[in-house]
């Protein structure tokens, strides 16, 4: 019997891939288990396996096309069996419950999006993809209106783009001031972030300046031991960041809706800077790793993150994030919450600046930290004293190095 290959959700936010390579042809033989193609994910490249055994009959989906999840990518079957059916009438892909991932919002948006059909005005309900229905909700379109190209007149991507009536790109070497360039996986899914949390969520934000005197003296003593990777100030702050999250639960949670979820564990995110947007993997357990454990994870984590080889277990489930742009000469600046969760901290660059002690002018290293807040989840004395705590195991060496 013919097994049909479909577009698996492979990561919990995910709700459309783009195979990006196949690994097995059409007349190959093929093993259950084996690795079919390779799939572009809201995040990270996955691979697609074969849930059946026998003869690669058709591909269905080409490289480098974009399919909702649930959609038919390929066919499994004997080399004399009749799969034309299978072809022909491409069933339309199931709803699909969300999972347990780096979001409790990404989880009610895909629930929203598939629990109350759109219908016409004779109540007659319109057939129409995951993705389709969400583009349409925000985009203010009645999906009654449009006119379906999917199997079965069902409502796909192309048909709402269309009905938005977005510019066709200029063509190559056509005269024009721009060029429309096709968003990416990753990029369409921070804009869906961004507007869960900006949106939705009562940020307010907290800034205060450290001195990073001996928090210095600390990394340059501990790189002259030639023993292990090179701690950068970045391991630092996570160090201190995780411990201070130990003792200040209510900014190691998550908003939940109708609760909060407080966590015993400290899984920090560390945003990271990739070619077309930012991906947060994760320091699971943060709090009880040592300094060169950090160190040697986040540079690992990041690698993998920048080559789209992480997988969804390392960049999923955190409870709170740091997002460091000091390598970039920025001084301050705020992030957006991450949600579910209710805290982040933003870090600037560590420079060199004159400073009033003791009556006298002298010149210190200091370093300006914004955490972005959550209000229904951290009041702002809880914000507060969770930086005053940051800021006295920074200014302490003795709280780094424990």
């Amino acid at each position: 019997m013919a097994t049909k290959v479909i577009m698996e959700a492979l990561s919990p936010t995910m709700e459309e891939g783009q195979v990006t390579k196949w690994f097995k042809g059409e007349g190959d033989k093929v093993a259950s288990g084996d690795t079919l193609a390779e799939v572009e994910t809201d995040k990270a490249i996955m691979e697609l396996v074969a849930r059946g055994a026998g003869v690669l009959r058709k591909i269905v989906v080409p490289e480098g096309k974009t399919v909702d999840v649930g959609s038919l990518v390929a066919v499994i079957g004997s080399a004399e069996e009749d799969i034309s059916s299978l072809i022909v009438a491409i069933a339309s892909p199931p709803d699909v419950a969300p999972s347990n991932g780096d979001s409790a919002g990404d989880a009610a948006a895909s629930t929203s999006a598939t629990s109350t059909p759109p219908s016409t005005g004779d109540g007659a309900r319109v057939k129409a993809s995951p993705v389709a229905k969400r583009m349409a909700s925000d985009r203010g379109i009645d999906l009654a209106s449009i006119e379906g190209s999917g199997p079965g007149g069902r409502v796909i991507k192309r048909d709402v783009e269309g009905a938005a009536g977005a510019p066709a790109a200029v063509p190559d070497g056509a005269a024009g001031g721009f060029e429309d360039v096709p968003l990416t996986q990753i990029r369409k899914t921070i804009a869906r972030r961004l507007g869960q949390s900006m949106g939705p969520i009562p940020h307010f934000f907290l800034t205060t300046e450290i001195d990073m005197e001996r928090a210095a003296e600390a990394r340059t003593a501990l790189n002259a031991l030639d023993d292990g990777p090179r701690i950068s100030y970045n391991d630092i702050v996570l160090k201190v960041v995780a411990a201070a999250l130990t003792q200040h639960r209510a900014c190691n949670a998550w908003w939940q809706d109708d609760h909060i979820r407080y966590f015993n564990e400290v899984h920090l995110g560390v945003a990271v800077a990739v070619e077309d947007g930012l991906i947060t993997p994760l320091v699971r357990n943060a709090d009880l790793k040592t300094l060169r454990q950090i160190a040697t994870e986040v540079r690992d984590l990041a690698g993998r993150a920048r080559e789209k080889r992480l997988r969804p277990e390392e960049y999923t489930g955190g409870t709170f994030t740091v997002s460091n742009l000091g390598m970039f000469d920025i001084d301050q600046f705020t992030g957006v919450i991450n949600p579910p969760e209710a805290g982040l901290l933003a870090v600037g660059s560590m420079v060199e600046k004159p400073v009033a002690e003791d009556g006298q002018i002298v010149v210190k290293k200091r370093m300006r930290v914004t955490m972005s807040c959550d209000h229904r989840v951290i009041d702002g004395a809880t914000g507060a004293q969770f930086l005053q705590t940051v800021r006295r195991m920074l200014e302490n060496p003795m709280a780094i190095v424990w």
